[in-house]
Formats: C-alpha cells, sequence, structure tokens
C-alpha cells in the first residue's frame, strides 16, 4: 500500500490542537506524519523544502485566530513547490467565519473546526486524498456546470455568490445560508452538493418549520421497530438517508432547543442513537443549514443554542434579496418567461419593453420565487404573443424614483411604510394601525394623505388566498 505522508505545521499557542491532530493522524497505518511547530512570532509564508512538498500526500495548518488573516501567506510556498500541490486542510483554534472563507479562494481544500473527533477527522482526509484531482477532470468540469446552471444572474453582488460556491463545494466544512425568503437558499445547497465529492450521493432536504416539534427527533434520527406504539417497522431516519451525502437543514432557526442538543452531539461525534436502539450509528454526513431570521438575535434570545450557532456558522453565505441585483431582473424574467412558454407550448412569447422596465421597479418581497410564479401565471393566462403591462398583475406597488429631497425621501418613507402595513394585514386598517402603534384615526389620516387605495390591499389578500 502507498504511504500517505502528511505534514502538520502547528502555529498553535499551547501545541495541545497540534499534538490532539498528530495522534489522530499516526493511528492509521501507512500514514506518516511530519510535524513543524515554527513560533506564530515568525515571518511568513512558512519555509520547507521543496522536494518535501512533491511527497507530501496531504498538509495541516493549526492556526490561532491571529493567523487566519494572513493564512494564505503561511502555506504560499507549498503551492509553488508543488504541482499539483497538495491538498491543505486548516484547524482554527478560533476566528471569524469570513476569515475561513477568504482562506478558501486561496487554495484551501477543508476546514475541520474542533473539537476533533477521529471519525470525522479521517473520513475527510481519505475523502481529499480520494477527490484531489476531480475537479481538474472533464467530469469535474461537467459537474460545475450542472451545479451552476440554474444560479442565473449577472449582477455583481450575485456573482460573488456564484464563485464562492465551487470553493466551498470542494471542502467538507458546515455552511449556513441566510437570506430572505426566495433568494434560493435550498437551490444554493443543491450547486454545493452537486460540486462537491458527494455528488454521487443523497442530497436531503428537511424543512424544520415543517416537522412538529414532538417529531423532529424521530424524523432526524429514525426508530427501531418497537420504539413506540406505532413504531412496526424500524424508520432509518433523514440523517441515515443522507449518509455519504448531504443534509440540508432549511429554517433551521425552528428546531427546538432540546433537538438543537441532539444536533449538535452528532456534529461533533458523526454519532447518534435512533429512538429505541440500544447502540449508536455512525454517519458521515455534510450539513448545510439555512435561515430566514437573524440567527445572531435568536442566540441572543435564548431561542437558538450559540454553541450550535458556532458549530454551522463555520462558512456563512448571504444570499442578496432581489431588490439588490435589480439588473437580473430582465434576466430572470426572459428564463423564466422560455421555460413556461416551452412548459404551456406557447411559442414565441415576450415582454415589451415597459413591462420588463416596470418588473425592474417592483420590489419583489418573494424574491426570486415571487417573480417565477408572477412568470409562470402570466405564461398560463396570456393569449398574446407580447407580455405587456397590463398582463403582469403585480399584486402592489413598485419602487418610486429617488427622491430629490429630504421633504420627498420623508414622503416616500411613510407611504411605503403605510402600504406595508396594509399589506401585511390584508388590507386591515385597525390591525394596521395596532401595528404601528398608533390609533386607528391618526393611521387613516396617513392614507388619506398618501392617497393609498386600501381596497388595493384587500383585493390583493383575496388573489393570493385563491392561488
Amino acid at each position: 500500500m502507498k504511504e500517505t505522508r502528511i505534514l502538520l505545521v502547528d502555529f498553535g499557542a499551547s501545541g495541545s490542537l497540534g499534538s490532539e491532530l498528530c495522534g489522530i493522524l499516526e493511528s492509521v497505518p501507512h500514514w506518516t506524519v511530519k510535524v513543524e511547530r515554527p513560533s506564530p512570532n515568525e515571518p511568513a509564508p512558512f519555509p520547507f523544502n521543496h522536494n518535501l512538498a512533491n511527497n507530501l500526500s496531504i498538509v495541516f495548518f493549526v492556526l490561532p485566530a491571529s493567523l487566519l488573516k494572513q493564512g494564505h501567506q503561511l502555506f504560499q510556498h507549498i503551492r509553488e513547490a508543488a504541482e499539483p500541490p497538495p491538498p491543505l486542510i486548516v484547524v482554527p483554534e478560533a476566528g471569524d467565519p469570513d476569515d475561513l472563507l477568504s482562506l478558501l479562494e486561496h487554495g484551501v481544500s477543508d476546514f475541520i473546526t474542533p473539537p476533533l473527533t477521529p471519525l470525522d477527522t479521517l473520513t475527510r482526509v481519505r475523502r481529499l486524498l480520494s477527490h484531489s484531482n476531480q475537479q481538474r477532470t472533464p467530469i469535474g468540469r461537467l459537474k460545475e456546470q450542472l451545479g451552476s446552471r440554474k444560479l442565473i444572474g449577472e449582477s455583481k453582488v450575485f456573482r460573488d455568490v456564484v464563485k464562492s460556491i465551487p470553493l466551498i463545494a470542494r471542502c467538507d466544512a458546515t455552511v449556513l445560508i441566510s437570506g430572505e425568503t426566495g433568494t434560493g437558499k435550498e437551490l444554493c445547497a443543491r450547486a454545493i452538493h452537486y460540486l462537491s465529492p458527494r455528488a454521487h450521493q443523497a442530497f436531503v432536504p428537511v424543512n424544520c418549520g415543517a416537522i412538529p416539534a414532538e417529531l423532529v427527533e424521530n424524523e432526524l434520527f429514525g426508530h427501531e421497530r418497537g420504539a413506540f406504539t406505532t413504531a412496526v417497522r424500524a424508520q432509518i431516519g433523514l440523517v441515515g438517508e443522507a449518509a455519504g451525502g448531504t443534509l440540508f437543514l432549511d429554517e433551521i432557526d425552528c428546531l427546538p432547543l432540546l433537538s438543537q442538543v441532539k444536533l449538535l452531539r452528532f456534529l461533533q461525534e458523526r454519532e447518534y442513537r435512533p429512538l429505541g436502539a440500544a447502540k449508536t450509528h455512525r454517519a458521515d454526513v455534510r450539513v448545510i443549514t439555512a435561515a430566514t431570521v437573524d440567527l445572531d438575535a435568536a442566540v441572543e434570545s435564548g431561542r437558538f443554542r450559540q454553541d450550535l450557532y458556532y458549530r454551522l456558522n463555520v462558512i456563512p453565505l448571504r444570499l442578496p434579496p432581489l431588490r439588490e441585483r435589480c439588473g437580473d431582473i430582465p434576466v430572470l424574467a426572459e428564463h423564466f418567461l422560455n421555460r413556461y412558454a416551452a412548459e404551456f407550448n406557447k411559442s414565441a412569447l415576450s415582454f415589451s419593453a415597459k413591462a420588463l422596465e416596470l418588473l425592474s421597479h417592483y420590489e419583489w418581497p418573494g424574491n426570486v420565487r415571487e417573480l417565477e410564479h408572477l412568470v409562470e401565471r402570466t405564461v398560463a393566462l396570456s393569449e398574446c404573443k407580447v407580455i405587456e403591462i397590463d398582463d403582469l398583475n403585480l399584486p402592489r406597488r413598485t419602487t418610486a424614483p429617488r427622491p430629490t429631497s429630504f421633504r420627498e425621501a420623508k414622503a416616500q418613507f411613510e407611504r411605503n411604510y403605510v402600504e406595508d402595513l396594509l399589506l401585511a394585514n390584508h388590507g386591515n386598517i385597525t390591525k394596521a394601525a395596532q401595528a404601528a402603534h398608533k390609533n386607528r384615526r391618526a393611521f387613516w389620516e396617513l392614507i388619506r394623505k398618501h392617497h393609498i387605495d386600501v381596497q388595493d390591499f384587500r383585493v390583493d389578500a383575496k388573489s393570493r388566498s385563491t392561488e
């Protein structure tokens, strides 16, 4: 069997994390570990022999938080000395997740965050040894195209996200995707999965908000036959279904506190116990999570465990709302138009210039998903070749031109605020006034001041209920 040569460069202050990692790596036969412990005060980059670099199978860097920002300088000689360079794994003692994402752009293959476990560590190393050259092959390039083809847009803020996905995919760290409803969080998670070495295994999406609190543990970890009265057969659970692949936990903030404890233990140990089971099970699963709420605020309020948040937020990825990438709206609209025209057997459909302009100025509170549903509905009901403004049936206002004075800005904000409250309360003035902490009469005066037709929002509510 070919010898695996590992270099461990330990910049840790105490050396304990590096020693723990070395013990795990040396437990595998035919793996030779060379340890270097330079001082954190030594100048970057870390110097080493070029012949050693060409014989290395993999390189570990244990880094304190103070060195994360200059990590790419510490190991730049490794990338220059070996062709192809060996996979690099960073084990951070602590640090900002944004720094970890920056290191991915400079050649890091993966991260392993403490506490270390032999199962998690050795599994990642073996996978990297098997797949380190995958992205250089034609199949690897094809996977990149397939994984990204549904991520449509040319705006810089969106392309920055898309550009980071192949980098994130090649590592095995947990990812926390944040973004408003309809921004494409699951689509992004799928792209990460299909661009990763796990692409040939299952992608299992779970909406935590759709699972009753008392059933979360059973859904995630499964049960043995006879575990409870109705358990007539064993159930493998979603973690078991995702073994070898990716588990995507959407609306992670909805997970009950007790289930958060069980998930944290699984992430740390890669072990879990199905209900009624006498033994623990193991599963090699990459976990990607998503949330629409501010998890920092959820942690502060006690609704979400801080230790779990840190474990999930190794690599943060924020998806911008559609209003921050208005230039992509015409491109997305045309894409959905072509898709649904083909689905409904309607050829040669197009938007008029004014229709595209209206779409571009709409605020899209439901983001890309709302745009897609609008285009689908419009195509289904259209009897003309060219879709005009009247065919779109947008449910509410579009964005106004930028105000030229403070007075205009204040008036625009006030009008938008009142309309948002009316929309949220389906045109009910009393409830909207209560939400604004104003009496009904004062709120009604604001409606009259801005010439807002309350009926528009009541009609909107009715139209939504029939969809």
